[in-house]
């Protein structure tokens, strides 16, 4: 028996594949992914069993935040490619049978954009309001202060001060990102005909959303000043802000517009990147009923062991951490109208094999790498599968120095760090450690396609290394063996559609808590049940048989399987009789 006739949207069954453009594929050897590289390799995602391509973005822009500042909706990065091959990857993914959504960012622009310019040439500007500007203010001394002392997601101010005008603007992310101001409502419909309009026209299927809940900012009692953020580190001036920036007061106002005005015309996926808050907030996104957005990525999961303000600030977590993580986003749609995602990886998360499985050596390496696929694959939402994932990339070589690090975020959050700590080797050897483990960068190390030089990526100086194991993790070696990485994604896809109402749609149910090697949980639908059972540690385990009735044994990350003995990072997915 497999599922029942039970349809769905097309999007809740999908399994969806995100695209880093600089990272993927560089077709001309000028060190960059391209879109032809992408066209190239639709092939290899079509065979994953992939329904859906995610293209990071792919727009105009300086590239201060890889492309998350754009200068231009409506226009290519040069180094991407043109229009032309924008038009032919829209066709050649329909082809396919394939979708495409893109990323929508929003929340602000790049300080290049046309709009922004306007807007910084002058106080009575017609496009003055399009940003969020304030005066500065000033201390007991006379020194010149931002508005507020909000801590920016890049260390430092989230204000960047404009000399020509003597105002700040706010800027959440870079010095060169400044916010839009949605409280203007000629600047949401500049944004709804430019950024949304524009590519749904084109024949796109639906957006990824940036920091879909930080729009609506929070205002202070008057409604037109910010208050400061309170003290939560005291070693530092600027401090955390999230509470005045996530799930302002008239964000669900503006998800419903967005949705009435544009989405709602189209057969399209809007999948969010919320971030931080309650599950009842969450649930406000993505409720059928409130027509807002499709899903939303909760970060419960990816954001284990650190600071939710800092990733940096790292605690690590324990294996009953990690099953409570993965129960929040599980158990999140149950009992309501919305849906939800499955990742444990993005651009903005180090590799999964290297967070949550060992790579100490090459059996381990691709046996844990398989047992994430295994979580994945039998978790309950539309899955998420990032460039790489599939073939088991792992995290950049420790040996590595810091200059090889490129994100933003990883350099401006080391020169703070040197700033503070100028002389203090054990200080740097400790955060070192924090960075090889949870920085951005991990993600954004070109795909390692074959042996070859750079891995097969380009035949030009990568803008970013290659990862020194490409010889012995890549796509080339992986494609056509049983026993890959690859294949075993592969294998468990086909799964995952073949009993999709027990594993897309089922209930999730944990079964061992307490117990801090093994993993084991029960997925169940109206008319069958799974018992998954996983084990998470470098240990061999008795098996446990923890539910009554027959077990079928339908994947599993090893070819021999010993009834009564789990070997170090095995796997199994059953069906119970």
């Amino acid at each position: 028996m497999t599922t029942t006739t039970t349809t769905y949207p097309w999007w809740k069954d999908s399994t969806i594949y995100q695209i880093w453009p600089a990272s993927f594929r560089d077709s001309n050897g000028d060190g960059f992914g391209d879109i032809p590289g992408i066209i190239k390799s639709l092939d290899h995602i079509k065979s994953l069993g992939v329904s859906v391509v995610w293209l990071s973005p792919h727009y105009d822009s300086p590239q201060d935040d890889m492309g998350y500042d754009i200068s231009n909706y409506e226009a290519i990065y040069e180094k991407y490619g043109t229009m032309d091959d924008m038009n032919q990857l829209i066709d050649e993914i329909h082809k396919r049978d394939m979708k495409l959504i893109l990323d929508l960012v929003v929340n602000h622009t790049s300080s290049e954009h046309s709009w922004f310019k306007e807007s910084k040439s002058s106080l009575d500007n017609p496009k003055r309001d399009w940003y969020i500007w304030r005066k500065p203010r000033y201390d007991s001394n006379g020194n010149r202060q931002p508005p507020t002392n909000w801590l920016s997601y890049f260390s430092g101010s989230t204000w960047n001060y404009d000399e020509k005008t003597d105002e700040y603007y706010l800027c959440f992310f870079a010095k060169t990102q400044p916010d839009l101001n949605w409280e203007n409502e000629e600047t949401r419909n500049a944004i709804y005909k430019s950024a949304l309009e524009f590519w749904f026209k084109k024949g796109i299927d639906g957006f990824r959303i940036d920091t879909a809940g930080k729009y609506s900012k929070i205002y202070g009692k008057d409604g037109k000043t910010f208050e400061d953020a309170p003290i939560v580190y005291p070693d530092q001036y600027y401090q955390p802000s999230s509470q005045f920036t996530n799930n302002g007061p008239r964000i669900h106002e503006f998800h419903k517009e967005m949705f009435s005005e544009i989405t709602s015309k189209y057969d399209a996926l809007t999948v969010g990147e919320v971030g931080n808050c309650s599950k009842q907030e969450a649930i406000e996104y993505v409720s059928a009923a409130e027509k807002e957005m499709n899903m939303l990525f909760l970060f419960d999961v990816v954001h284990l062991g650190s600071n939710r303000e800092d990733r940096f600030k790292y605690k690590g977590f324990t294996l009953k951490d990690f099953k409570n993580a993965v129960a929040s986003q599980s158990d999140f749609i149950k009992g309501t109208d919305a849906w939800s995602t499955v990742f444990i990886e993005n651009h903005d998360q180090p590799r999964a094999v290297t967070r949550f499985g060992n790579t100490s050596n090459s059996q381990l390496w691709s046996k844990s790498a398989k047992l994430l696929a295994l979580l994945q694959t039998t978790l309950t939402g539309t899955l998420y599968i990032y460039q790489g994932q599939e073939i088991g990339m792992t995290n950049l070589p420790r040996s590595w120095d810091i200059e090889e690090y490129k994100d933003i975020n990883t350099i401006n959050y080391w020169a703070e760090h040197k700033k503070l700590n100028p002389n203090d080797p054990e200080a740097d050897e400790n955060l070192l450690d924090v960075i090889n483990l949870v920085a951005r960068d991990h993600a954004r190390s070109p795909v390692q396609w074959d042996d070859s030089i750079n891995g097969g990526f380009s035949t030009g100086t990568p803008w970013t290394r290659v990862n020194d194991n490409y010889k012995d993790i890549n796509v080339k070696a992986q494609t056509g063996d049983p026993n890959s990485v690859f294949s075993f994604y592969q294998n468990a896809i086909k799964v995952r559609q073949l009993y999709k109402n027990l594993f897309i749609h089922g209930d999730f149910e944990i079964l061992d808590y307490e117990i801090d090697k093994l993993f084991t949980y029960i997925k169940s639908s109206d008319d069958q049940r799974a018992y998954i059972v996983l084990n998470f540690s470098d240990k061999e385990v008795p098996f446990k048989q923890l539910v009554d009735g027959n077990l079928k044994l339908i994947n599993s990350n090893v070819k021999d399987v010993k009834e009564d003995t789990l070997t170090p990072y095995e796997g199994r997915v059953y069906l119970i009789d």
